[in-house]
C-alpha cells in the first residue's frame, strides 16, 4: 500500500520551520511554485493495494529526496544524513521534525520498483507542468546527445573472461556451494594480467571458458542462465574477433559488471565505453522535453532514433516550427520525417558540398510548383523527373545580363542543366534566413550538457545496466528542468508581485 503525504503539520513543526528556515532559497521557491502531488498518482500502479503490513513512506517524500540527491550530487547515504540533520532539506521533502526518515535502502527499493518506465512518467509530468505554465514556446527544437561513461573498468580479453567465470561461480555458490567449490578450483584464477595478452593466452582463455560453459550447463542452475548466455555470447564474439582482427562488432560485450555498456565515439580519435543521453530541447525556454538513454554504440542521428524522440514530444503534445541538429543527423529520411510533421529541418550537410552543389546553394525551391528558382528569379524551361531526384533545364538566354553567372553551374551549349536530388531538394526548402540563426542557437544545447555533467554528475554513470542509467538521466534532466522552470517564473512580473506580497 502507498502512503500519502500528510499536509498537516503540528504547532511545533510550524514554530521551528518559521524561525530556522532561510528567507530566500531555491528549494523554497520550488516547493512553493511546483505541484508534486502528481507523484502519488503516477506511482500508484507500481504498488500493491494490500493494506496489510507497515506502509512505505509517501512517494513524494522519496522522490524529493532523490531530487536533492541529484541536485547536489550526493549519494543515497549522504542525502539521508542531510535530511536527518538539515532543517531546509527536511522541510523541502515534507517531513515533520519528529517524523522517521527513509533510509538509503528505501531509496534503492523505490528506484527498483518504479524502474525506467516509472521515472519517465515523473519526468513527463514535470515537462507537462512547464507546458501548462506557458514556458515551452514551440519555436525551435534542438536534438543532440551526450556521452555517459559507464561505471565499469575496461579490461582486456583475458581478465574479462576470468571475471565472468568468477561472477558466475559466485552466483552458483549461493545455492550449490559444493558444485561451486569444484568449479572455482578448476576455472577461477584470481591473478590478473597487466600486460597485453598474447594470441596463445587468448586462445587458452577462450577454450577454458568454452569448457566452463559446457560444464555449468550440466549443473543446471536457473539463476545463472542469463549470465551464462552472456558469457557464451562474449566467447563467440572474441572467437570471431580472433579469426577476423578487422571485423567490426558494434554489439560487443565490454564488461561483465555492466553488460549493457558499449564502445562509442566522441570523435574519430576519441572513444569511450558507456551510454548516450539523447535529448530534445526547447531552445527558447532551455527546457528538455524528451530524454532517451541509448548504448554508446548507437547513432543518435539514425532515422529510427530521431523518429522515436520526435514521437516522444508528439505524445506530450509538444510541437515546434523547426528542428535543428548537427551534421550527424544529415539524411533524407530525417528531413522527410521532420517535414512530414510540418517542421523545418535545419541540419548542415555531413560532407562538404561539391562544386555544383555549392553553385545551387542559393537557389530557392518553390514547393507549390515543384520547381527551383535561381538567385536572379528565373525559373527553368523544363523539368525531368528521375529516380533519385529531378533534372531542371535553364536557358542561357535568361542569363545574358546576369552578373552572378560565374557562380552558377557551367552551361552546356545554350542550356544549363541542374540536377537536384530528393535530399537536396529538402535542403533547399529549408534554405531561409532563419536557418543561420538556428545554427547559432543550436550551441545552447552544449551549455545544457555542461550543466548536467559539471554540477549534477551525468559525466559518469552512477549505476550499472542501461535501465538504471536511464533513471539517472531522467532524474538529472528533471532537476535541471525544475531549476529552469523556477528561473523563468522568477523573471516574470507576476512572480515578482507575488513575492512582494501583492498577489
Amino acid at each position: 500500500m502507498l502512503r500519502k503525504q500528510s499536509t498537516q503539520k503540528d504547532f511545533f513543526d510550524s514554530y521551528v520551520y518559521e524561525r530556522l528556515l532561510p528567507k530566500e532559497h531555491i528549494l523554497l521557491d520550488i516547493r512553493q511554485n511546483l505541484d508534486f502531488s502528481f507523484i502519488d498518482e503516477e506511482v500508484k500502479s507500481f504498488y500493491s493495494d494490500d493494506t496489510r503490513g507497515r506502509p512505505p513512506f509517501a512517494a513524494e517524500v522519496i522522490f524529493k529526496m532523490l531530487f536533492l540527491e541529484f541536485f547536489y550530487s550526493l549519494s543515497d547515504y549522504e542525502v539521508v544524513e542531510q535530511v536527518r540533520t538539515n532543517i531546509l532539506f527536511r522541510h523541502f521533502v515534507g517531513l515533520g521534525i519528529s517524523d522517521d526518515t527513509p533510509d538509503d535502502t528505501t531509496l534503492v527499493k523505490f528506484r527498483t520498483r518504479l524502474g525506467e518506465a516509472g521515472f519517465k512518467r515523473l519526468f513527463d509530468r514535470i515537462v507537462k507542468q512547464a507546458k501548462q505554465k506557458g514556458l515551452i514556446k514551440g519555436g525551435l527544437k534542438i536534438l543532440d546527445a551526450t556521452h555517459i561513461h559507464a561505471d565499469a573498468a575496461l579490461q582486456g580479453t583475458v581478465n574479462f573472461l576470468r571475471q565472468a567465470r568468477k561472477v558466475i561461480v559466485r552466483k552458483i555458490s549461493k545455492s550449490q556451494p559444493q558444485e561451486a567449490a569444484i568449479l572455482k578450483e578448476k576455472y577461477v584464477f584470481e591473478d590478473k594480467l597487466f600486460t597485453p595478452p598474447t594470441n596463445e593466452q587468448i586462445k587458452e582463455e577462450l577454450a577454458c571458458s568454452r569448457k566452463f560453459i559446457n560444464e555449468v550447463k550440466d549443473t543446471f542452475n536457473p539463476d545463472t542462465e542469463e549470465l551464462l548466455a552472456l558469457l557464451e555470447t562474449a566467447v563467440n564474439q572474441q572467437e570471431k574477433k580472433a579469426d577476423n582482427p578487422g571485423h567490426s562488432q558494434p554489439e560487443e560485450i565490454i564488461s561483465f559488471t555492466d553488460t549493457d555498456a558499449r564502445f562509442g565515439c566522441k570523435s574519430e580519435k576519441k572513444r569511450f565505453v558507456g551510454y548516450k543521453a539523447h535529448i530534445s530541447l526547447d531552445e527558447e525556454s532551455s527546457i528538455v522535453t524528451s530524454v532517451r538513454t541509448i548504448g554508446g554504440n548507437r547513432n543518435e542521428g539514425a532515422h529510427q532514433e530521431v523518429q522515436k524522440i520526435l514521437e516522444e514530444d508528439k505524445l506530450k503534445d509538444i510541437t515546434h516550427q523547426a528542428v535543428c541538429a548537427d551534421s550527424l543527423y544529415d539524411s533524407y529520411e530525417n528531413r522527410a520525417q521532420i517535414h512530414k510533421k510540418e517542421m523545418r529541418a535545419f541540419i548542415p550537410s555531413r560532407t562538404k558540398a561539391g562544386k555544383i552543389k555549392r553553385h545551387i546553394d542559393n537557389f530557392i525551391y518553390d514547393r507549390e510548383k515543384d520547381t527551383i528558382i535561381c538567385p536572379e528569379g528565373y525559373s527553368p524551361i523544363s523539368k525531368t523527373k528521375q529516380e533519385q531526384g529531378s533534372l531542371y533545364i535553364f536557358s542561357t538566354r535568361q542569363c545574358r545580363n546576369c552578373s552572378n553567372m560565374h557562380n552558377c553551374p557551367t552551361p552546356n551549349g545554350d542550356r544549363i542543366r541542374v540536377f537536384v536530388s530528393n535530399d537536396y531538394r529538402l535542403k533547399l526548402i529549408d534554405n531561409i534566413p532563419a536557418k543561420l540563426d538556428a545554427f547559432i542557437k543550436r550551441k545552447g544545447i552544449e551549455r545544457k550538457f555542461g550543466e548536467v555533467k559539471k554540477w549534477h554528475g551525468l559525466a559518469r554513470a552512477r549505476y550499472r545496466q542501461r535501465w538504471r542509467v536511464a533513471i539517472q538521466s531522467f532524474m538529472t534532466f528533471s532537476v535541471v528542468n525544475i531549476k529552469r522552470i523556477i528561473a523563468l517564473l522568477s523573471s516574470s512580473p507576476a512572480y515578482a508581485l507575488c513575492k512582494a506580497g501583492f498577489g
